[in-house]
C-alpha cells in the first residue's frame, strides 16, 4: 500500500471524527435525501457542532485555525463513503475562502463565524445558461445606483442553491473593462428580488440540491461588494485552482474506494466453479486499475503539497483535474462491468458512483477547457521550463 506522508496524526484523528459523523448522520438517511433531492439544514448545524466546517478559518472568525489538509481529509472521507449529499466542499473550499481572502474585516466577522457553525449555508454563483467555463461571457449585471447595486440576471447549476443563505455572486459591472468587468458580491438570499428557481433533476449527485437562481432588480448595498469593483475575474482565477484540486482529491478517493469494492466483490462472486478473482482477466484488469489509481494518488498528493506551499499554479491544477477526472470515469466504468447486472442496480454503491462520476469531466471547468489551459502553457513558458 502506498504510504502517504502529507497527513499527520492530527489529520488521522480528524478523519475518525468525520467517519463517525458520516456513519451516524449521513449513511442512515442518504437514500431518503436522494429521493427528496436535498439534505436538511439541520445536517449543516450538526456538521458545524462536530467541527467539520471551516477548519482552516482562523480562530478569530470562529474556525479551528487549522491547515487546509483538514478540509481535504473531509473531502476524501465523504468521497470514499460513496455518499454525495452534503455539498460541504462548496461551503468549505469555495465560499468561505473567498470571504476570508478578499472580504474586509466587517464581512469576515459578519459571515464566517455563522458559516463555521452551520447556521449560514454558502453557495457560489458563477455558471449561467450561456456561460459555463467561459466566465467572461456571463450576462448577469450589477449596476451602481447610489449606495446600492441593482442586480439582474440568472445563474444555473448552483450547488446548495435551494438552501443557501449566503451567495458569492459574480456579476458584470463593466462589460467593456479588461477581464470582462466582473465583480463579486456577497448576497444574502432573503433580500427582495432574489428568486430560487426549480431544483434541477440530475443524472447523479441526487441528494445534492442544484438549482436555478434569478435576480430581479435585486438591490444590495455597496458594502456587499467583495474585493475591488471589476476585480472579480482575477479573484475567480485565483480560487479556481483550489476548486480544481479539490475535485481531483475527491476523484482520487472515489477510485480508491471503487477499486476496493470491486476487489471485495471479486473475492466472493462465484461463477463457473470458482470466484471472479480467480480469473486471469480479472487479475490483469484490476492490476491495471490499481497502477493507474496509485499514479493518480501520487500526482494528487504532490499537487496538495504544492497548494500547501503556495506554489500550485493554474496549469498544474488543470492537469491534475483533467487526469483524475478522466481516471474517475474510466475506473468506475470498468469496475461496474465486473459487477455484471448487480452493478446496474441502484442499491449497489457502484451504480451510484457511476452516475456521480460523469459530472467530474464538466464541473469546475470542462476537460476541454483544462486541455486548452495546459496547451497554451506549452507555448508561453520559457523553453527550459517545458
Amino acid at each position: 500500500m502506498l504510504e502517504r506522508k502529507i497527513y499527520g496524526e492530527e489529520h488521522q484523528a480528524f478523519r475518525e471524527t468525520a467517519r463517525r459523523f458520516i456513519d451516524a448522520e449521513i449513511a442512515p438517511y442518504h437514500a431518503q435525501w436522494e429521493r427528496e433531492g436535498q439534505v436538511p439544514r439541520e445536517l449543516w448545524r450538526k456538521a458545524g457542532a462536530a467541527g467539520l466546517l471551516g477548519c482552516s478559518i482562523p480562530e478569530e472568525y470562529g474556525g479551528a485555525g487549522a491547515d487546509a489538509l483538514f478540509n481535504f481529509a473531509l473531502v476524501e472521507e465523504i468521497a470514499a463513503s460513496g455518499y454525495t449529499g452534503p455539498a460541504f466542499a462548496v461551503h468549505n473550499e469555495m465560499v468561505m475562502p473567498y470571504i476570508l481572502a478578499f472580504g474586509n474585516e466587517e464581512q469576515r466577522r459578519k459571515y464566517l463565524p455563522r458559516m463555521v457553525r452551520g447556521e449560514l449555508i454558502g453557495a457560489i454563483g458563477m455558471t449561467e445558461p450561456q456561460a459555463g467555463s467561459d466566465l467572461k461571457g456571463m450576462r448577469t449585471r450589477a449596476v451602481r445606483d447610489g449606495d446600492h447595486y441593482v442586480i439582474n440576471g440568472q445563474k444555473t447549476f448552483i450547488s446548495n442553491g435551494q438552501i443557501c443563505d449566503v451567495l458569492v455572486l459574480a456579476c458584470k459591472t463593466d462589460p467593456d473593462a479588461r477581464g470582462g468587468g466582473i465583480s463579486l458580491f456577497i448576497v444574502e438570499t432573503d433580500r427582495p428580488g432574489f428568486v430560487r428557481g426549480k431544483r434541477l433533476e440530475k443524472l447523479g449527485l441526487k441528494a445534492q440540491d442544484t438549482s436555478e437562481l434569478f435576480f430581479e432588480n435585486l438591490r444590495v448595498p455597496v458594502s456587499a461588494l467583495l474585493g475591488e469593483e471589476h476585480g472579480g475575474f482575477k479573484m475567480l482565477m485565483k480560487n479556481l485552482a483550489q476548486e480544481r484540486l479539490t475535485q481531483a482529491v475527491r476523484s482520487a478517493a472515489v477510485v480508491e474506494a471503487v477499486l476496493q469494492w470491486t476487489v471485495d466483490y471479486a473475492r466472493e462472486r462465484k461463477l463457473f466453479g470458482q470466484t471472479l478473482s480467480d480469473f486471469q482477466n480479472t487479475q490483469f484488469k484490476l492490476a491495471e486499475i490499481k497502477t493507474e489509481v496509485t499514479v493518480g494518488r501520487v500526482f494528487v498528493d504532490h499537487c496538495v503539497q504544492q497548494f500547501m506551499a503556495g506554489t500550485l499554479d493554474g496549469t498544474d491544477a488543470a492537469m491534475v483535474k483533467m487526469w483524475l477526472s478522466e481516471l474517475h470515469g474510466r475506473v468506475v466504468d470498468q469496475c461496474l462491468q465486473m459487477f455484471g447486472g448487480w452493478g446496474y442496480m441502484w442499491e449497489y454503491p457502484i451504480a451510484r458512483a457511476y452516475a456521480d462520476a460523469r459530472i467530474t469531466r464538466i464541473a469546475g471547468g470542462s476537460i476541454e477547457t483544462m486541455k486548452s489551459i495546459i496547451g497554451r502553457s506549452l507555448f508561453t513558458q520559457p523553453k527550459d521550463r517545458q
